[in-house]
């Protein structure tokens, strides 16, 4: 490739001619790329479009739906949370309620005069 050129005519025409072949050459490839970086613009565009495209249809099938079911879930798992704490707080309370109402009952279950030790052996 460097041959051709390292054994250049010293004609000036004919050097005028490679040069004028040279520079046809380089607007050849300048022009071919152009035309690339337009259709590579080209194709990001289409391909920007048609995710904008795809992004609305999935918000036109899901979005408002998806959107409410994932406010409905954070408001299930508040109302949860909250149940359970109202639920723990109810079962600590709860727990020396049994307690008293137990002792009450075995109060109350009780007899309230025990029989003697002489009387209950036996008188023979």
């Amino acid at each position: 490739m460097n041959a051709g050129r390292d054994a250049a005519p010293d004609d000036v025409a004919a050097l005028k001619e490679a040069l004028a072949a040279e520079r046809t050459k380089g607007l050849e490839i300048a022009a071919e790329l152009a035309v690339a970086r337009a259709k590579a613009a080209e194709d990001e565009a289409l391909i920007a479009q048609q995710k904008l495209r795809i992004a609305k249809l999935k918000h036109q099938i899901y979005g408002q739906r998806a959107e409410r079911s994932t406010r409905l879930i954070e408001q299930l798992a508040l109302t949860f949370e909250e149940l359970q704490a109202a639920t723990e707080d109810e079962l600590a309370a709860e727990r020396p309620r049994r307690r008293r109402r137990r002792c009450a009952d075995l109060r109350a279950r009780a007899p309230s005069v025990r029989p003697s030790p002489s009387t209950s052996r036996g008188n023979g």
